[in-house]
């Protein structure tokens, strides 16, 4: 006896509906999601008090322009060369390095001043380094 054969129909899954919950999930993912982290930090400002500090007999003042240009002690400088400023670090403070140091900059000088003058101070050894500023004047 032969008995015919059925015709089998192939089993398909349509996954269009899939694919659109999964895109429907990724947006609200996207959407949901935050991707900046922010950081807070605690930090104690010092204040300054009222009261000026009384200066030391013997300190060394570095005043540096909006220029750049760099006075110690109220003498300018010949140029803005870290050697210069060295040199006349040196010669003021003798070797002794632990003379209390101030370095006074304006509120428009270069960075890369300020830092060369810190970090001449800090090669050289002093400790006790002090930092200020002057406010420009408002009509530059």
């Amino acid at each position: 006896m032969r008995f015919a054969r059925r015709v089998r129909q192939e089993v398909d899954i349509n996954l269009t509906p899939l694919i659109d919950v999964v895109f429907l999930l990724l947006i609200f993912f996207m959407v949901s999601t935050t991707f900046t982290k922010e950081t807070h930090l605690s930090i104690d400002l010092p204040e300054a008090s009222a009261q000026a500090s009384r200066a030391s007999d013997m300190q060394i003042e570095i005043t540096i322009t909006k220029q750049g240009d760099f006075a110690i002690n109220g003498i300018a400088l010949v140029n803005r060369d870290d050697s210069t400023l060295r040199a006349a670090i040196e010669k003021v403070s003798e070797g002794d390095t632990a003379i209390p140091m101030i370095i006074t900059a304006d509120s428009a000088t270069p960075h890369q001043s300020f830092v060369t003058a810190l970090d001449i101070a800090g090669q050289l050894g002093f400790s006790q380094l002090s930092i200020t500023t002057k406010l420009a004047p408002v009509s530059e």
